[in-house]
């Protein structure tokens, strides 16, 4: 019966909330994979204050998710704010286009990232509120490919207009990156509009039956709070993919050669997300997990000594492997840990981690890059020394780990 399900078609709803992700990310990663080169190339911002905007934005995403985690749990109802939330990023892009400071490149970041911060662990909660156990890796993995996949093209879309504006320049000018932001605003208003019309609420077989929860982590067990401390840990050192984007540049990668690798990384990303999900759900989460932060010490620890761009290239492959082994899988291993009418605090919980933790490491990676003040830093490999130190630090205590029989699913 296991096999049957797993092979069974996939829900309505996971299918609606991947088209919307999908649209999404072709709009978003237009602008965003180049926006620390418009910071630094364009206003010439320094890399503190690169990490410290994209810290602060991702922490202020982190604390709503938390929040809208638990407020889905409360009222039993997951689209409302999915769509809410997904329709205030959409809101925010347009400034990106008026952006002539720093402040209003990090007003729209800080938007954008609300509008995460809102929808985030609903939408997670809604996918495994609709998929049965034996499909949730599977369904996780399906969500991760089709997001990562419209970053790819968003990312072809951004590399074509880079190429005809300017082919080899090395730097990013100011009306291409404003016409990339103008390409991103059609995709990200019409995903909204299909989330709103396609997507059905659903409750998941036992939330109903257990009364609504109370704001607190008592109730995600003991299991869920190790995982947690475990990702908190790896987190520290997984500072914003800005810094690995300026890494290339440092390292001699035109700005058309950085759109190209990281269309090479989301290729990777999306070909590995579909079929390690499926893997988990017969083989585990634990294990791929396992060898998706293996690969992230591994790539991290290359940044640090890369010499050459062939050097970065490589490494981001490998760095989009990680993604495909672990992202998805995380998130399915939560819903695994938690019970059902619990799953809106535990994704808020987890998403919040991932975002709370982006503050200082990233505001820690721009110092020990370029420093502040009088504080020169130790330079561009300084980063990245620390975040594979700190990956394999959680990669051993996650060996050790051993979940109880509280667990849901053990994976």
């Amino acid at each position: 019966m296991a096999q049957k399900n797993r092979n069974a078609k996939l829900p309505r709803n996971v299918k609606i909330v991947a088209i919307t992700s999908f649209l999404t990310d072709v709009s978003s990663e237009m602008v965003i994979n180049i926006l620390p080169l418009f910071l630094k190339n364009v206003l010439g911002v320094k890399t503190a204050v690169i990490g410290l905007i994209e810290g602060v934005a991702e922490s202020t995403s982190s604390l709503l998710r938390l929040f809208s985690g638990w407020f889905s749990d409360r009222i039993g109802k997951r689209k409302l704010l999915a769509v809410l939330g997904y329709g205030i990023s959409a809101c925010f892009k347009p400034l990106f286009y008026f952006a002539n400071s720093w402040g209003v490149v990090a007003a729209a970041r800080w938007g954008d990232r609300i509008g995460k911060g809102v929808r985030t662990a609903p939408r997670d909660a809604l996918v495994a509120d609709s998929t049965p156990l034996a499909q949730r890796g599977y369904a996780f993995g399906f969500h991760r490919a089709a997001d990562t996949a419209g970053a790819f093209f968003g990312l072809a879309v951004a590399m074509a207009i880079v190429w005809s504006l300017q082919r080899g320049s090395g730097v990013l000018l100011a009306g291409t990156f404003r016409l990339i932001v103008l390409a991103s605003l059609l995709p990200a208003f019409i995903g909204v509009v299909i989330l709103g019309l396609g997507v059905r609420e659903t409750v998941a077989a036992g939330a109903g039956a257990v009364a609504r929860p109370r704001f607190g982590f008592k109730a995600l067990g003991k299991n869920f709070r190790y995982f947690i401390v475990m990702v908190g840990i790896f987190e520290l050192g997984n500072s914003s993919d800005a810094f690995i984007i300026l890494r290339a540049q440092e390292r001699g990668v035109p700005v058309v050669g950085i759109l190209a690798m990281l269309l090479a990384f989301n290729f990777v990303y999306t070909a590995i997300s579909l079929p390690a999900g499926r893997l988990s759900d017969r083989i585990g989460r634990r294990r791929l997990i396992m060898a998706g932060w293996a690969l992230y010490a591994l790539a991290y620890l290359g940044m640090a000594l890369a010499q050459s761009t062939l050097h970065i290239v490589i490494l981001y492959i490998i760095y989009g492997a990680y993604y495909g082994l672990s992202y998805g899988t995380g998130k399915a291993l939560v819903a695994d840990l938690v019970p059902a009418a619990s799953r809106g605090m535990a994704y808020g919980t987890y998403n919040a981690v991932l975002g709370l933790t982006d503050l200082p490491a990233s505001f820690l990676a721009g110092i020990l890059w370029g420093g502040t003040g009088a504080w020169k830093g130790f330079g561009p490999a300084a980063p990245f020394y620390f975040g594979a130190a700190m990956a394999l630090l959680a990669l051993l205590l996650f060996a050790f780990w051993k979940p109880g029989p509280e667990a849901v699913s053990q994976g």
